[in-house]
Parts: structure tokens; C-alpha cells; sequence
């Protein structure tokens, strides 16, 4: 038996998948793999360290920094959530990220980013988090709010473009006891982008990743069907918003922030005793 945490992605949303985290965290429930999409990989990191309260304290704290994740940011360096200070001095110097518990912890981990010059996801299997730290940069930079991450010799954006919810992914790696974290409630679905005319000027270049965000709505929607029914047969265990809050994507509002972090919390404590049993089946 392999199990894994699959996270979706969802910006400040995300922040609901930290709070499951760490009831899983608290509860020793260490799981053998993760695979997380932008926000998802964002702090499925410290899980994979050990860092029980780590992503809600630096959220906390930085959340109002405007290098944290602000149009500011933006404007001054071509990236909505600045570069050097979150993928640098915040895990190096200001909230250390603990990359030898991380080497030592045994977890796989991998970060989901979409490939431009393919238009196809790309599953990088981080084993430094500080030699890897482009990688999560890249399967969390947003279209049109971010700079091309190119490392590795690819060309990188959001993950989420490509593989929204990488269940089939971890399937397909050979981990067969698989918890979903998403970050919507039950019955949500995608409606087509209204910002395509854009994405088509600024990635004119690069064609089969305009068509894959074109389509994600379809790829998202076609995942969520696949995992319902994965869910219908027992095959998979779901973390899901038990409510909806509504939480914007640079959400500025603090109590907001902290009260989707709840939420997860709140909502994996109600399911602690099924994700226990499922684990160990």
C-alpha cells in the first residue's frame, strides 16, 4: 500500500489545505507521497517537513507585505508574489523552511507545472526543496500575473493549467490509497475563462498551451466527474469545504484568510477518525 495527499491548487483559497494538513500532521497521519498544484504544493511543502502551523503563521504574518502577493508586487517586479522575498528570504531567513527534515522524511514530492512550449503538465519530483525552489515557483505563478519560470530547460506556468487535480498522476506513480484535498465544495463546477482573448496575446507563442487553457474548464470539470466516482467506490477518500466562503484570489482580508484555514481545520478534525481507517485499510 502507497498512500498520497493530491492538493489542489486555488491561491489564498489554498489556505483551507494547509488547516487539513495540519490536523493530519498533529495526528501522525505522514502519508508517502504528495503531489500539490500551486497553492496545493505551496503548503504541502511544510506537511512534507513536519511543520505543523507553518503556512497559517507566515500568512499571518506577511500576508498584508505587499511583496507577499499584491498588483504592487506586480507592477514592480513582473510578478504578482515577488520573487525573491517569498521563494528566498521569507523560507531561508524569516519563517525557516525545514529542508533536512525534509530530505530525511522519506515523503515524495511533487510539484505540478504546465509546460508551455507542450501545453502538457510536467510532475517534477522535488528531493531539495531549496535546490528544487524554481519548480514550486512555477507551479504557483499564475498567467499573466507571473514571469516564465524557465528552469530545468522547460518553459513553466501553473500546474493547475494542465492537471488541476493530478489524481490519476499519483495513480499512474503507483500510489493506490489516495486522499484528495480540494479546495471547492461539493457540486462546483468550471465555467469557461473570459480572459482567453488575453492569454492568446500574451502566449501567442506558444499555441498548445493557449488551447490547454482554453480547455482547462473541460480537463477540470472531466477530473472532478472521475474523482466523484473514484470517491462513490471507496477507491479514494475526499477532503472537501464543507461551506462556501468567499475568499478572493489576493485576499487581503486577514480574518478571511484565517477563517478558511479553520475550515480545513475544522473539517478534517469531523472526518479524523474515517481518514484514519482509510489509511490503514
Amino acid at each position: 500500500m502507497r498512500t498520497c495527499l493530491v492538493l489542489e491548487g486555488g491561491a489564498k483559497r489554498g489556505i483551507y489545505t494547509a488547516g487539513v494538513l495540519d490536523v493530519l500532521l498533529e495526528n501522525n497521519i505522514i502519508t508517502d507521497g504528495v503531489i500539490g498544484v500551486s497553492a496545493g504544493a505551496i503548503h504541502g511543502c511544510s506537511y512534507a517537513s513536519l511543520q505543523i502551523g507553518r503556512s497559517i503563521r507566515y500568512n499571518m504574518k506577511y500576508g498584508n507585505d505587499y511583496r507577499f502577493m499584491s498588483l504592487k508586487s506586480l507592477i514592480l517586479s513582473g510578478n504578482v508574489v515577488d520573487t525573491q522575498f517569498c521563494y528566498h528570504e521569507l523560507p531561508e531567513k524569516l519563517d525557516p523552511y525545514d529542508n533536512d527534515t525534509f530530505m530525511k522524511s522519506g515523503i515524495e514530492f511533487y510539484a505540478v507545472c504546465s509546460n508551455l512550449e507542450t501545453g502538457q503538465p510536467e510532475y517534477i519530483r522535488c528531493k531539495d526543496m531549496f535546490a528544487d525552489i524554481d519548480y514550486l515557483r512555477a507551479s504557483a505563478s499564475l498567467p499573466l500575473a507571473s514571469q516564465i519560470v524557465k528552469t530545468g530547460g522547460m518553459k513553466l506556468l501553473d500546474g493547475g493549467i494542465t492537471d488541476s487535480i493530478p489524481l490519476q498522476a499519483a495513480e499512474n506513480m503507483g500510489f493506490d490509497t489516495n486522499i484528495v484535498v480540494l479546495t471547492r465544495p461539493a457540486g462546483y463546477r468550471k465555467k469557461p475563462s473570459h480572459l482567453k482573448w488575453l492569454i492568446n496575446l500574451f502566449y501567442k507563442k506558444y499555441p498548445k498551451f493557449v488551447e490547454a487553457f482554453a480547455n482547462r474548464h473541460k480537463m477540470y470539470n472531466s477530473e472532478l466527474e472521475y474523482i466523484e466516482q473514484s470517491e462513490q467506490q471507496k477507491k479514494i477518500l475526499v477532503i472537501r469545504p464543507s461551506k462556501t466562503i468567499k475568499i478572493k484570489k489576493m485576499e487581503h482580508n486577514l480574518q478571511k484568510v484565517q477563517e478558511m484555514y479553520d475550515l480545513g481545520r475544522h473539517d478534517a478534525t469531523n472526518m479524523l477518525d474515517e481518514i484514519k481507517n482509510f489509511v490503514k485499510k
